[in-house]
């Protein structure tokens, strides 16, 4: 939104549109790249069961991998669902019911995750 004055533009707002914008990107081509090579070893490593899952997310570096896959996800969440309620929910009270709402949701999601992964 600008605000004009005369001569001077006053430009107000928020002003990470660029930042959420790449955010975005960055965060899609890293759980599409993760949901890849999950897909290339699924595919490629034979009869797939409990113990076959459970042998790809025993190993450290590809439980580290998916937690930062896990919090790329919630951060996008976060960004779209943010944007979303900001267009479309006009009552401050009722967007900000709906953002503590989204960041708590997202939160214990992004905690459950941690759990089912370090419990293998």
């Amino acid at each position: 939104m600008a605000v004009n004055y005369g001569s001077k533009r006053l430009v107000v707002g928020a002003h990470y549109g660029f930042r959420d914008w790449l955010s975005q990107r960055v965060t899609a081509v890293l759980m599409a790249l993760f949901t890849l090579a999950l897909l290339l070893q699924v595919i490629f490593g034979g009869p797939i069961g409990y113990d076959s899952w459970a042998g790809i997310f025993s190993r450290q570096w590809m439980k580290v991998l998916t937690f930062v896959v896990v919090v790329a996800l919630a951060w996008h969440a976060w960004v779209g669902m943010r944007d979303v309620w900001m267009d479309y929910i006009k009552p401050v009270g009722v967007r900000l019911l709906a953002q503590v709402f989204t960041m708590v949701w997202l939160v214990g999601c992004a905690g459950w995750a941690v759990q089912v992964l370090w419990r293998l």
